[in-house]
């Protein structure tokens, strides 16, 4: 059974090894470098200092699977009620409903921190994020042409939103 709790700066290596493949072998993100574990220490510790979550998934055993967070979708005041969320899992956890729960979880965080919007920027080629999306209720609101750069080309960007309050 999955499990989904706040993230500890200590889980840095255990998100690393989720994170750095998909960084390094996808265009899933558009990071173009690997992340440090003193790095991601210092995200969830960012995160959680600003009262955004950073959450993770654990299996029956224990093992981390999988990660979310969100942040503020753009800077300044008047963008302070919409939230982007990101989510990542390792590979045994595609396809087992632990993105539905992290996804959930998040959306219940952030309407109880009284933001209105949820955003996910999926890189359009990411069909399978797309469709999860849809299925959790989020519309596309927009494609932006050619936004990131990775592996020596364009990728659109998919920005998908739902709103909390209904």
């Amino acid at each position: 059974m999955t499990r989904i709790r706040a993230a500890l700066p200590e889980d840095a290596p255990a998100i690393a090894a989720i994170w750095n493949p998909i960084i390094r072998d996808t265009a899933i993100t558009f990071w173009p470098v690997e992340r440090s574990e003193s790095e991601i220490a210092a995200i969830i510790r960012d995160r959680q200092a600003a009262g955004q979550p950073f959450l993770l998934s654990q299996d029956d055993r224990g093992k981390v699977t999988g990660f979310g967070s969100y942040s503020q979708f753009r800077a300044g005041g008047g963008y302070a009620k919409s939230m982007e969320h990101s989510i990542n899992l390792a590979p045994e956890a595609r396809g087992t409903g632990t993105a539905a729960l992290m996804l959930t979880a998040l959306e219940d965080h952030a309407r109880s921190a009284g933001h209105r919007l949820m955003i996910g920027g999926i890189t359009a080629s990411n069909e399978i994020s797309i469709r999860f999306h849809a299925r959790m209720g989020y519309a596309e609101w927009g494609r932006i042409p050619a936004a990131g750069w990775k592996f020596g080309r364009f990728h659109d960007l998919v920005l998908m939103g739902k709103d909390l309050a209904g």
